[in-house]
């Protein structure tokens, strides 16, 4: 797949404003942080090889990753060890090649990080995905990405499609891949431009996406969050809150590889219990924690010891103001540093610093190698400071495109490589991004994405059913939950309960429906479009009943 052009304009002095990073002559805002070089675009390179480079010599004497329920741990040393005889053991004896794509169907563990490596490093493209992902979810990620093979585990590998065959992570046949050194084995060339990763997403609009990510894309991501470290007496120690399949979890665990710190790895069905007892028993000095996690943690109910932690990476989806605040009372050493981000473009904004931190309504600055314009949805118009329009954005973190839909990349790109978010957001004097509202039809619960339109297609299915919408409706705890609105065929009996237990048998647990309104009747255009502008106006939500 050839990347989307990507012509970054740099600014004219005279008119670019030091405080907000506006150029008024352009009409594009950028980053205020340091301009952060990156190798050469042409120079074959993949992100393991770069994250190697960024490493000491000699390595970190510090643990690389700790399984945070074990203690058990693996040096900077054993891993890079694992990842040469992975990666020789990947072509000879499984007969991966560059530019196969790989499933990665398991929970996190020590070994998905050295597999991942090992599989770049050949210039395979990995696929992380949700393990609890239904069969019929799965056949449909496998019919865009096209998978040569998974790596699953007993558990997760029934789910799969039978054309896929699949290599089971907690078998003897993985371990025994670990055997050789790694010798005698050709390098692979790998360009920058070559396809990385596929995560999926639906994009700004409609049905489940592969979105295509190359080894430039990370690199360019490392690059950035390297930029900022503040060099440390003692090692970092970061607990990754977020799961290896969501591309916030994947890009911290590489970033913290490269960076030489000691990843604490959580396991598959981790809670919040178990994540806050691991950052105490590994004195965690920072962490990821979705929305929901920060909630909870300014409501645990029983001491914490977390003297250690200094900072916590919140993303994923809106953080509300009174959790934050409520957070920081508990906790006022730790910054909460959010940011905004999507699978498509990377992270877009973040915040850096104890005074960023401050502004708890806003999702950061600018990152690094950053330009962002606000664009008038109706006339095109490029605004200025504080108005609101959709954020489109151009870095070198860019994804190249969705796998095979032209159709869509011709939506969400512009022909000077902008990506059109679907969010409405607008700048402050002082730079810093306010996300508004989507004008995409995501749900977020908990930081993951759930299309209603995927929802919509199975309740529509459903006897009983004359017509439905899912929108998002407002959750403390989960952020946004899906919630259906069902016009009855007449004479139906089907309860709200009933619809919910249906669904809930096609779908993973993150995009169960969580709320049923019945109505007469859904706003929709001439066409059959839903109106979902209209439905917050909709007679309905006056009188709501959760079931």
């Amino acid at each position: 797949m050839s990347p989307v052009p990507l012509k970054m304009e740099p600014p004219s002095a005279p008119s670019l404003d030091p405080r907000s990073g506006f150029d008024a002559a352009s009409r594009i805002f950028h980053s205020l942080r340091p301009h952060v070089p990156l190798p050469p675009p042409d120079r074959p390179l993949s992100f393991p090889a770069y994250a190697l480079s960024l490493l000491p010599c000699p390595l970190p004497s510090h643990p690389a990753l700790v399984n945070a329920a074990t203690g058990h741990a693996i040096s900077f040393a054993d891993l890079l060890s694992q990842v040469r005889s992975l990666a020789a053991a990947l072509r000879s004896r499984i007969g991966l090649a560059k530019g196969h794509v790989v499933f990665i169907l398991a929970p996190a563990s020590l070994d998905v990080p050295a597999l991942c490596l090992a599989l770049l490093s050949i210039g395979a493209v990995i696929s992380p995905v949700n393990p609890a992902s239904t069969p019929a979810e799965l056949a449909r990620l496998v019919a865009l990405s096209v998978p040569r093979i998974a790596f699953a585990t007993s558990d997760s590998a029934g789910k799969l499609p039978r054309n896929v065959t699949a290599v089971l992570i907690d078998s003897p046949r993985f371990r025994s891949l670990f055997d050789g050194d790694g010798g005698g084995v050709v390098e692979v060339e790998v360009e920058q431009s070559d396809v990385a990763v596929i995560h999926y997403s639906s994009g700004t609009t409609g049905m489940v996406k592969a979105a295509a990510l190359s080894h430039r894309n990370f690199i360019a991501k490392v690059a950035g969050f390297h930029a900022t470290r503040k060099p440390k007496a003692e090692a970092e120690l970061f607990l990754l809150g977020a799961p290896l399949f969501h591309g916030m979890g994947l890009c911290f665990l590489l970033k913290a590889l490269a960076s030489g710190e000691t990843t604490v790895v959580m396991g598959g069905r981790a809670g919040v219990k178990q994540m806050l007892q691991a950052a105490e028993r590994y004195r965690v000095t920072a962490m990821t924690a979705s929305p929901p996690v920060v909630v909870a943690m300014a409501k645990w109910p029983e001491p914490l010891d977390l003297e250690a932690l200094e900072t916590i990476t919140c993303g994923g989806a809106p953080l509300p103001v009174a959790a934050a605040v409520r957070f920081m009372v508990r906790f006022p050493r730790v910054e909460i540093r959010q940011g905004y981000g999507c699978t498509e473009g990377g992270p877009i904004s973040w915040m850096i610093c104890k005074e960023e931190c401050r502004r708890v309504r806003s999702a950061g600055r600018l990152s690094h190698n950053v330009e962002a314009m606000l664009v008038d949805n109706a006339t095109g118009e490029r605004l200025s400071i504080g108005q609101t329009g959709e954020l489109w954005v151009r870095s070198p973190s860019v994804m190249l495109g969705y796998v095979g839909n032209e159709q869509a990349n011709a939506i969400t790109f512009d022909a000077n490589g902008w990506l059109k978010t679907g969010d409405l957001c607008y700048f402050d004097e002082d730079g810093f991004l306010h996300v508004v509202d989507r004008l995409k039809e995501l749900i977020k619960y908990k930081a993951h994405q759930v299309a209603p339109a995927e929802l919509e297609h199975l309740l529509r299915c459903l006897p009983g059913i004359a017509d439905a919408a899912v929108v998002p409706y407002p959750d403390e705890e989960a952020g946004q939950i899906p919630m259906a609105l069902i016009v009855p065929q007449p004479g139906s009996n089907l309860s709200g309960i009933e619809i919910m237990e249906l669904i809930a048998k096609q779908v993973a647990p993150y995009k169960n429906i969580r709320k049923v309104v019945f109505t007469n009747y859904i706003p929709k255009t001439p066409s059959g479009k839903i109106l979902r502008a209209a439905l917050r106006n909709h007679a309905v939500f006056n009188s709501l009943s959760k079931l």
